[in-house]
């Protein structure tokens, strides 16, 4: 999972939130220290701009960026990339390396729908709790062997959970890659409803938005300890998503396809 919570979104809840049983509703992110930060952030940008990482597309064409994490995963990834070709939508897949190496096929799955594959991780582990020369190790051998797998240059990195110090975002660039992290959330780590997820990613999911959802969910396997593997149909998620988009008239992309026609907004993101 990416569990973080959106730094920038300060977005209250709506009075007719869906709830389920006597569960929480999907966790709010944001307030008054959100709204703070993104005036600081604002500000910063011009004079950061070496050091920031993507968080959204400057566009005037009606598409929001679609990412997701923590793949590739049977039952997870094919359903996913079913639900995005129902409705011609493009995507951008941070995989896990070990993941994708032992599903190969679901790899090559992604790479024929024309969607694009970034990197997440060799595995899940939170770098910013490694030492800064371990990080780069890990990057390194991860990032040539993502390569080796897709045969073609790897443009994106978004670090697990969010997780990312000057340590991190350094190592990252030494490989070539720029950071990806993200605006609204579809909290799709959390075993909810599709539509109460689904409700949730599409609050704030504008023009030139990058919305962070998954087509897996990392384990102890994988490195992390987030819980138990939600059950929902992440197909049926993501269809309820891009029936959202269809609804305001937006179209879901890669992010090398928004790029095409549309400009990165680099912040500066540093969370351990």
């Amino acid at each position: 999972m990416s569990g973080v919570p959106d730094p920038g979104s300060g977005r209250g809840a709506p009075r007719d939130r869906p709830q389920w049983n006597r569960k929480p509703a999907v966790p709010e992110a944001g307030g008054a220290l959100a709204a703070a930060r993104r005036r600081a952030l604002a500000l910063a940008g011009p004079l950061t701009r070496p050091i920031g990482s993507l968080i959204a597309v400057r566009t005037q064409a009606p598409e929001v960026v679609l990412t997701f994490d923590d793949g590739p995963e049977p039952e997870g990834t094919d359903r996913v990339l079913s639900a995005l070709s129902d409705h011609a939508a493009t995507a951008t897949f941070f995989v896990l390396v070990d993941r994708a190496r032992r599903h190969r096929s679901l790899v090559q799955e992604v790479l024929a729908g024309g969607h694009e594959i970034g990197l997440h991780g060799m595995d899940h582990r939170r770098l910013s709790r490694l030492p800064s020369a371990t990080v780069g190790t890990l990057l390194a051998s991860a990032t040539a062997q993502l390569e080796d797998l897709l045969g073609a240059p790897v443009r994106w990195f978004r670090p697990p959970y969010g997780a990312q110090t000057p340590a991190v975002w350094r190592a990252a660039r030494r490989q070539g890659l720029t950071s990806v992290l993200w605006g609204p959330c579809a909290w799709d780590w959390l075993d909810r409803p599709p539509e109460l997820l689904a409700a949730q990613a599409l609050r704030g999911l504008g023009r030139g938005a990058v919305l962070l959802a998954h087509d897996g969910h990392a384990g102890p396997e994988d490195g992390a300890d987030d819980g138990p593997r939600p059950a929902f149909d992440r197909g049926d998620l993501v269809r309820r998503v891009l029936a959202g988009l269809d609804e305001r008239g937006l179209r879901g992309r890669s992010l090398g396809d928004a790029l095409a026609t549309g400009e990165a907004r680099i912040v500066p993101w540093f969370l351990r």
